[in-house]
């Protein structure tokens, strides 16, 4: 039986997925012939978890050992076979349930009898034959294919498989409580996330709506989505607060700096032309140029309310005096808008994992 590097394998399919990943976010899959897109049709419809796990760990196989055979996934199969079982048990499956993929939580091969082999003579056995003759439309592909083709359709199963995660609900990790220390760490965590400028948004409007409850404010809080023109939808900033249907405060939340230009273009474009009383430029971590700073003491000289704030002194500020009962109102705000169904899986994985290391101390 051959002997695989296990941590080398996980290395690649870290590495992959992080391409799959970036294909998804542009909805780009990644290029194969028609012939695997139809048999990945079939598989993805399929209710045979088990299939799709099978043919990651052949994928793998295939990358890391071409003298590899991937039918033969049993040690006692020849000196070209491979332990399946143990391929999957230490780098596919943790690997599958940590980016929270729909997967198998029973023994490797649970579809499968014992010393299984993936021939055509294996699906005579089996309940799910049209998905078992997709796999083996797929290996005869993978087992002729060289390195690059290799990568390549490993790739497209694991775009295959964001999907299938993105259109599946990902539970949260719940919080008790937390101190004012965790929070602060959990904060800088998150907004530290690559999101678009998503993730600084949410956590803007749970803490506005904390605020809101926890002093019966008469307030409407509407946020409207990243890549919404303030313009086109008629919104001051990324964030509107109303009080009697008037605009109070409107918020620009931004990762990007804050210049000079910047300024006098959203003071052109929005504060004068809505009337806008109070705007509010929350940023994550880059201070807004000294340039941007003057200019906005000069419009306030004028009248007009320019005002910054960085994000995680300001939510943190804010949670030290509010107490412990708003603490918790904040935490289920948090929840309740990383539930959405508009937020992508990684944000909320990260959040998964960043709960994980608070309630273990890390």
């Amino acid at each position: 039986m051959a002997t695989l590097d296990l941590a080398k394998a996980r290395e690649v399919l870290d590495l992959l997925f992080i391409d799959a990943t970036k294909s998804f976010q542009v909805k780009q899959p990644p290029t194969v012939e028609a012939m695997i897109d139809s048999v990945c049709d079939v598989l993805f419809a399929s209710a045979t978890q088990s299939y799709r796990e099978v043919l990651l760990g052949c994928c793998l196989v295939r990358i890391l050992d071409s003298s590899i055979n991937i039918r033969h996934p049993y040690a006692g199969q020849g000196d070209d076979a491979f332990n399946g079982r143990t391929l999957d048990e230490k780098v596919v499956n943790p690997f599958l349930q940590e980016q929270l993929i729909p997967c198998s939580k029973g023994p490797y091969l649970a579809s499968f009898r014992r010393n299984v082999k993936f021939v055509p003579e294996t699906g005579a056995g089996l309940r799910d034959k049209k998905g078992y003759q997709a796999l083996l439309a797929f290996l005869d592909v993978l087992e002729k294919s060289g390195k690059t083709l290799a990568q390549t359709l490993t790739r497209h199963l694991l775009y295959r498989l964001i999907v299938l995660r993105e259109g599946a609900r990902i539970p949260l990790a719940q919080i008790s409580r937390l101190s004012l220390e965790q929070y602060d760490a959990l904060l800088e965590k998150m907004l530290g996330l690559q999101s678009g400028g998503l993730v600084p948004v949410l956590l803007t409007v749970a803490m506005l709506r904390t605020i809101k409850a926890c002093f019966n404010l008469d307030r409407e809080i509407e946020h409207q989505g990243i890549n919404v023109s303030d313009k086109a939808s008629g919104a001051g900033g990324d964030i509107t607060v109303r009080q009697a249907g008037a605009v109070v405060l409107a918020i620009e939340v931004t990762e990007r700096r804050i210049d000079k230009a910047r300024l006098m273009s959203t003071f052109n474009t929005k504060v004068v032309e809505a009337g806008i009383s109070d705007y509010l430029f929350v940023y994550s971590n880059i201070t807004p140029a000294n340039e941007a700073s003057k200019a906005a003491r000069t419009y306030f000289s004028q009248g007009h309310e320019i005002n910054f704030v960085q994000a995680r002194a300001w939510m943190v500020n804010n949670l030290a005096t509010l107490g412990s009962r708003c603490r918790a109102l904040f935490t289920k705000e948090i929840l309740t808008l990383l539930d959405g169904k508009e937020v992508p899986g990684p944000v909320k994985i990260a959040w998964n994992k960043t709960v994980r290391e608070l309630a273990s101390g890390g």
